[in-house]
């Protein structure tokens, strides 16, 4: 264990930010699986699936989660499904 006083804090800080991470990488991914299944069964509710997922998507970019470029790939490949489908 740390003995500075603030190599403790970050430690806290650390584990503070992970679990938020992890919290928000959880929700993204969710999002997405979401959009892509409702893609798939041609639900009703395609459209606003996709809607959150983007939203989503630009949310763990700016959080910095994911690179700006992985980004709009991941917004371009549904919007792209979502218009073949």
């Amino acid at each position: 264990m740390a003995n500075i006083k603030s190599a403790k804090k970050r430690v806290k800080v650390n584990r503070t930010k992970a679990a938020a991470n992890k919290a928000r990488n959880s929700a993204l991914k969710t999002a997405i699986k979401k959009a892509n299944a409702a893609i798939e069964a041609n639900a009703d509710n395609k459209e606003e699936a996709v809607k959150a997922a983007v939203k989503k998507i630009d949310q763990a970019a700016s959080h910095n989660l994911i690179h700006k470029n992985c980004a709009s790939r991941k917004k371009s490949n549904l919007v792209n499904k979502l218009n073949k489908a």
